[in-house]
Order: structure tokens, then sequence, then C-alpha cells
């Protein structure tokens, strides 16, 4: 027979640890991380895709310096509820940055970007001569 250790939880105990071993956002129902973000090769380019709800196209900065592309952006939100007996205040601060490095085949004049149903949406097409380069068999004789 094998004797197993047994311990009485206290949910007190648990409560405080899942506030401190946790994130604070996701205790407190907001995430605080880098958003996920696609990235679509096609003969004409590339394409970007950065998932953000909740955000304007204000709300981005997005950079250009030595072939890094750097997507930020801050978000502030606060609410403020006031009724008989209670007063309530809440506000969120975040931000997030994500760096891509390109290719050399991108034409970085013709980069475009468009935010539509919380998705950054950036394209960046391939040079004339990069896109002219076809994939090709090469059969072992």
């Amino acid at each position: 027979m094998a004797i197993i250790r047994w311990h009485q939880r206290n949910p007190l105990a648990d409560i405080v640890s899942n506030f401190f071993d946790n994130d604070y956002a996701d205790f407190f129902g907001k995430r605080a991380c880098d958003p996920s973000a696609n990235i679509i090769e096609k003969q004409e380019g590339f394409e970007l895709e950065i998932a953000a709800p909740g955000l304007s196209k204000d709300d981005f900065k997005i950079n250009l310096e030595n072939s890094v592309l750097t997507i930020s952006s801050e978000m502030e939100d606060e609410k403020r509820e006031e009724g008989k007996n209670y007063t309530r205040k809440e506000f969120y601060y975040g931000s997030f940055s994500r760096s891509f490095t390109l290719p050399k085949s991108v034409d970085i004049e013709k980069i475009k970007a468009d935010y539509k149903e919380g998705i950054l949406r950036i394209d960046l097409p391939k040079r004339a001569e990069a896109k002219l380069e076809a994939k090709k068999e090469i059969r072992i004789s």
C-alpha cells in the first residue's frame, strides 16, 4: 500500500498565490503581452498581419530604420463610476513593440499599412528584380 501525502487547500492562500504568481493583467482580465503576428509570402511581396483588437489606427507607431520595421503602441484605459454609496475608478496602461528585420528584396518606398476590424495589415512589396526570380526545379542527371 502506498502512502500519499494530503494537503488541505486554503482558498485565501490560493487567491494570494494566483495574484502574485500570475501577471497582474491576467488577474484583472486584461492581457499584457505582445500581439500575435502572421507573415505571409506572396509572389508580389509579403503581408504582415498584427492582431490588435480594440485599438484605433492612431494608436500605432510604425517606424523603419536600417531595414528593421518596428510597430509599437501605447494603450491607456480609464473608467470611473459613481453611485450613491460607492465610487469606483479603474485604469489600465499597457504598451507593446514588435520589430521585424526586412529582407533586401522588399521595396521600402512602397510599404503601405491599413487597420481594419482589429487587424493591422502591412503590405511589403518586393522589388521588381526580386519578382522576376522564378522557382525552377533542377533535374539530377
